[in-house]
């Protein structure tokens, strides 16, 4: 199975990883060896630790926990499984994680927005250029940035990238939900 491409934040984690060979091509064997799983954030000193346990059958079971899961921040994560045997050690898996926000609550919920920063992003430019064309401003700010008339080239170029990076976004979600690429063209002969 491997280390989980995605991770919902709150929710419990089952994983498993294979029993492997080292460099030198000798057997790691989830009965003599083992395994530890580690996930480090990207934008913060942030970890999380899992042991593994041997399975019958070799490899490690791997489960983090839905209180464990819930302390992780949503975002770009990186996931090692190591195999150690005294001061033998041995990758077995190394990959990135995506952390998806928990959508569960208690009491009044708070605001979220569940937009990629692509979508924030076009939503930003586009609101930019309405003020810039429709209403006649003389400039415009996008957090620390300022627009004006004569940077509305500027604009309109990077609508038309940050659009097709949110299309190919959505494309790659139909995918991964079983809906198929709508991009596909299928003739009929």
């Amino acid at each position: 199975m491997g280390l989980p491409s995605r991770i919902r934040a709150g929710d419990t984690v089952r994983f498993t990883i294979p029993a492997g060979v080292d460099d030198l091509g000798a057997a790691i064997e989830s009965s003599t060896w083992a395994a530890v799983a580690f996930f480090r954030f990207n934008k913060a000193a942030e970890g999380v630790t899992v042991n593994g346990t041997a399975q019958d059958g070799g490899g490690w079971l791997f489960e983090i926990s839905a209180t464990t899961s819930a302390t992780m921040d949503a975002g770009e994560w990186f996931g090692q499984v190591r195999a150690t045997l005294g001061a033998a050690a041995a990758t077995l898996a190394a990959q990135r994680v995506e952390v998806l926000p928990s959508l569960s609550y208690t009491g009044t919920p708070a605001a979220f927005d569940g937009r990629s920063a692509a979508a924030v992003e076009l939503a930003e430019v586009q609101t930019a250029i309405r003020a810039l064309v429709s209403r006649g401003a003389q400039a415009y700010t996008i957090g620390s940035r300022s627009y004006t008339a004569l940077d509305l080239g500027r604009l309109t170029a990077r609508e038309s990238q940050l659009k097709a990076i949110v299309a190919r976004e959505k494309a790659a979600e139909r995918v991964a939900a079983g809906l198929g690429d709508s991009r596909d063209l299928f003739v009929r002969f």
